[in-house]
């Protein structure tokens, strides 16, 4: 089956385009036919007219040339179908359009290149069509001419090339005689040498005695600071609640809060400390009651009179800034946060009381 046999279901839509200007053709036609016959003195400059009509008509028709490139391929391969016109500027030509349900099974269409300008000289125009053609079939293939559409005024005609295009189609030659097909191989076994892992066991041995060396070193030195290896994965005691207590209100002051009236920030913290100390030195609630009930909750345990009045007062203290928006004086400030102070350090636990006396003497 040739190439160029499925032109003329693309050129269909085209003649359809032309149709309405075949018909006004016509229409002028039968009238230039009524003159004709109806006055016998100007039939002969008639004739003469419509032969150099029909004279300029064909030697101004495209030209059309195509070649392939290259003639001889691979099976798989690709070439080029170039199609070459050359025409006239008011002359109209339609390339041919290759569709999926058209082509043929030996050949598949890759790519359609836009078309390009070669040469314009005056009136006259040269212009190339490429198409990229993918092979699958194997032999000699006769493509045929290679076809374009030609449409100029009333005429409307299909025009061809003068060389009929050929492509050649090889494939590879297996010589299935010469060339015997084995099966595969069974897997070689090879003999177990030392040599081969004596790298990997000279390592792992001197690993290992770096190793031993670096335990013995850290065993000599923390059996002189009188601790083992099972105190470094021991987790750290927690810290005392009046320690985490004493270090937030040392930490509080630096941050000079009611110094930047701050008030409600300053004793808001304050009071977050002492609560948090109540609760984990006699694990009272105290994070969730009212200084009511904070009071309250401590009359059972045994505190300094002097501890207990300074807290209650800093309570209220805090709380008639937090919530009645009370701006206190600065001695009135330091001596709440000293009350806090005093209050943690008089009622932390009795031992540790006693190693600080111990440390001081």
């Amino acid at each position: 089956m040739k190439l160029f046999s499925m032109i003329g279901r693309n050129l269909i839509d085209i003649f359809d385009r032309s149709f309405n200007a075949s018909l006004r053709w016509l229409r002028l036609a039968s009238l230039k036919a009524e003159i004709f016959r109806s006055q016998p003195l100007l039939r002969p400059f008639l004739l003469i007219g419509a032969l150099f009509v029909f004279a300029a008509a064909g030697a101004q028709r495209p030209l059309v040339r195509a070649r392939v490139e290259p003639d001889s391929i691979f099976i798989g391969d690709r070439f080029d179908l170039v199609i070459e016109v050359e025409k006239d500027l008011v002359q109209t030509v339609e390339f041919p359009e290759f569709r999926p349900e058209t082509q043929n099974s030996d050949f598949e269409l890759v790519e359609s290149l836009p078309v390009d300008t070669l040469l314009r000289d005056g009136r006259r125009l040269h212009l190339r069509k490429r198409y990229r053609v993918a092979a699958f079939g194997e032999g000699r293939f006769n493509l045929g001419p290679a076809q374009v559409l030609y449409a100029d005024k009333n005429i409307v005609d299909t025009l061809s090339s003068p060389d009929t295009l050929r492509i050649e189609v090889a494939t590879f030659q297996i010589d299935s005689t010469s060339q015997s097909i084995y099966d595969l191989k069974p897997q070689l076994t090879l003999p177990f040498r030392m040599a081969e892992v004596r790298g990997y066991i000279l390592w792992t041995l001197f690993g290992l005695l770096l190793l031993g060396a670096v335990l013995y070193g850290l065993v000599r030195y923390l059996r002189s600071r009188g601790k083992r290896i099972g105190d470094l994965f021991k987790p750290a005691p927690p810290v005392p609640p009046h320690v985490a207590a004493i270090r937030a209100l040392e930490a509080l002051h630096h941050q000079k809060l009611w110094q930047n009236n701050r008030h409600k920030a300053y004793y808001s913290a304050l009071t977050d400390i002492l609560r948090t100390y109540i609760a984990a030195r006699w694990e009272v609630g105290a994070l969730e009651m009212t200084t009511d009930e904070i009071v309250a909750a401590l009359r059972s345990i045994d505190l300094p009179d002097k501890a207990r009045m300074d807290l209650g007062a800093v309570l209220r203290d805090a709380d008639l800034v937090k919530f009645a928006k009370a701006a206190p004086e600065a001695e009135q400030n330091e001596a709440d946060y000293l009350k806090a102070y005093y209050f943690v350090e008089e009622t932390k636990p009795v031992t540790e009381q006693a190693e600080e006396e111990t440390e001081n003497e």
